[in-house]
């Protein structure tokens, strides 16, 4: 059976820092594609950051680039999302996603394209 579990979000301030994890059982994440989607009170779910399973290439959404940043440990069977420079905007329900890597990672992102998904965990960013 297939789980993916997300880390507790929380509350961080302002331009602080929080790393999501997520671990997933019942396959190997080895050969799958990763994704980080997140949903803000009255907004569509977004893409924030995916990955692909072969050649490590990414997409990152334009609202985060270079504050998130998607990793990978296939050892240990768990995708991370590391998110700096904080603001209110990122508030959101946080999911992880996982699917085999049915295209490139930008298009499963938008579109999106995955079947396994995480329960979501809230983060706040607020003072």
């Amino acid at each position: 059976q297939v789980h993916l579990v997300v880390s507790a979000g929380g509350s961080v301030q302002p331009g602080g820092s929080l790393r999501l994890s997520c671990t997933v059982s019942g396959f190997d994440l080895h050969y799958y594609a990763i994704g980080w989607f997140r949903q803000a009170p009255g907004k569509t779910r977004e893409g924030v950051a995916c990955m692909s399973s072969s050649d490590g290439s990414t997409y990152i959404a334009d609202s985060v680039k270079g504050r998130f940043t998607i990793s990978r440990d296939n050892a240990e069977n768990t995708m991370y999302l590391q998110m700096h420079s904080l603001k209110p905007e990122d508030t959101a329900v946080y999911y992880c996603a996982a699917e085999l890597p049915i295209h490139t990672a930008q298009a499963m992102c938008v579109m999106p394209l995955f079947g396994s998904w995480g329960q979501g965990t809230q983060f706040t960013v607020s003072s």
